[in-house]
């Protein structure tokens, strides 16, 4: 497989990773509920259909006083490698590869089957340390002898937890002890912990701050089959996502640490976006798309994905629309190039395609690619980094109403039942995405194609294409008016 040029991916000094436990057994013996569970959250998707987890995905969290990174793995299968079980396994054993330490979830209702025991042969194999934990025990007691079979694994006695009724997690974080270094207790004069949600709240004051100082969130989104994994793939220069010509392979959103040039990027894989009425009733699928949608709130930038050989379908649209709805940056990459027939001028027309049909991000980055030969990634950081500063960006409020007072000449506001809306003035209130503060009288009453006037007018003058603008209409008080 071909990655992208080693300017755009070079990683620089590596930071001490934290201690990585991967989660391994059986298809469906709790792993993703278990890997929520240590979590403290919600994060890989849970179903009673065996197989849900199919691609590796990855939490740093802290557990009992533990900082840990946790690989949530696929169902071990003895299957043939270009099968999807395959596949999916071969993930699980690059897991297994990267762990420091494994943790192998076996369900005691079921007990020891010949499944477990070509997954312990394969723990054996790696020479990791290797917890045993016998999941599923609540409810009733398991008797010594149901679980007499496990001996024979060569792990000892097994712990006895419940991921989905917590039980047992005293235990498992007693073992984890001896195995992953506690976090060392702050000096008195240190600033005590900031925790995840505080970051976020902090975030949102209007206060500036150096966006470029922390990573860049990147979602890839897209119809089915478009070709996201094998972008992912690209990006990271490793076969970290399943990829094959099945439609819907990807189910749970991941996340995979990326850079581009000295910027730390965090980039998500998605499942892929169907139409509502294929998807209503689906209770899989239903969590699969909310996966995708929590992924794109999460985003500063989303990569849109679009089949070069059916592109700009109504379901292409809507992805667009609800990005832009969401106020993210939005990158456009045309997959499948290659397989384009007749490229003469074809950028063009879908140039024109979506500045026509989307003109809520007018202007965005179109850049056609090949996630299969990797032609055309060189173009694409750039174009992220374009799209993230333009989400970023703040403007002068004197350039602003230098531009207001032109565009005011050029094309006076209508008049609205005989009375003309009068502009005042306009200022920039925040960023990501831009939004826009517009004073004056009968703002309300003001035509959309002339609000789309001023839009395009600040997209043009202050480079901010590729991102959403927002326009919030603030009517000042007209002091001859008895009923103000």
């Amino acid at each position: 497989m071909t990655s992208m040029s080693d300017e755009r991916r070079t990683q620089g000094p590596k930071e001490p990773r934290p201690f990585t436990l991967a989660i391994v057994g059986r298809p469906n013996v709790g792993k993703s509920s278990l890997f929520n569970r240590i979590a403290g959250r919600r994060i890989a998707i849970v179903h009673d259909t065996p197989g849900v987890t199919r691609d590796r995905r990855t939490a740093d969290v802290v557990f009992e006083g533990m900082e840990l990174r946790l690989i949530d793995t696929a169902g071990f299968e003895d299957a043939a490698p270009e099968s999807l079980s395959g596949r999916m396994t071969g993930q699980t054993l690059a897991a297994i590869e990267d762990a420091d330490a494994l943790l192998f979830v076996i369900d005691a209702r079921a007990g020891v089957t010949a499944g477990d025991e070509i997954i312990a042969a394969a723990l054996h194999r790696s020479g990791k340390p290797v917890i045993l934990a016998a999941n599923k025990c609540e409810g009733r007691l398991i008797e010594p002898a149901a679980l007499a079979d496990v001996f024979a694994l060569g792990f000892g006695e097994p712990l006895k937890i419940s991921a989905e009724h917590a039980l047992g997690m005293e235990s498992l974080a007693a073992a984890l002890e001896s195995l992953a270094p506690k976090i060392a207790a702050p000096e008195e004069d240190e600033e005590p912990f900031e925790t995840e949600d505080a970051a976020e709240d902090a975030e949102t004051e209007e206060e500036p701050f150096d966006y470029r100082t922390r990573p860049l969130r990147l979602a890839l989104v897209g119809r089915p089959n478009v070709g996201k994994s094998s972008l992912f793939n690209q990006l990271l220069g490793e076969d970290r996502s399943i990829t094959g010509p099945e439609a819907g392979l990807t189910r749970d959103s991941i996340a995979a640490p990326w850079r581009i040039e000295d910027r730390e990027v965090l980039l998500h894989d998605t499942a892929g976006l169907r139409k509502k009425a294929r998807v209503a009733g689906e209770v899989l699928e239903e969590m699969s798309v909310g996966s995708t949608l929590d992924a794109i709130r999460f985003a500063d930038c989303v990569i849109v994905m679009i089949d070069a050989t059916q592109p700009f379908e109504k379901q292409d649209l809507a992805i667009a629309d609800l990005i832009a709805r969401e106020g993210r940056a939005i990158v456009f990459a045309v997959n499948k190039w290659d397989l384009k027939e007749n490229k003469n001028g074809a950028i063009s027309e879908l140039r024109e395609k979506l500045d026509r049909l989307l003109p809520q991000v007018a202007g965005a980055a179109l850049v056609a690619i090949s996630a299969r030969t990797g032609e055309g990634l060189n173009r694409l950081p750039d174009a992220i980094m374009a799209a993230d500063r333009a989400w970023n960006s703040r403007a002068p409020t004197s350039a602003i109403n230098r531009f207001l007072e032109s565009a005011l000449s050029r094309h006076a506001p209508p008049a609205v039942r005989g009375r003309r809306v009068r502009i005042r003035y306009m200022t920039q209130t925040k960023a990501r995405p831009p939004t826009f503060a517009l004073f004056g009288n009968q703002l309300d009453a003001l035509p959309e194609d002339y609000q789309r006037y001023l839009v395009n007018g600040l997209r043009e003058n202050f480079d901010l294409k590729g991102t959403p603008l927002r326009l919030v209409m603030r009517n000042t008080r007209n002091p001859y008016d008895p009923k103000k």
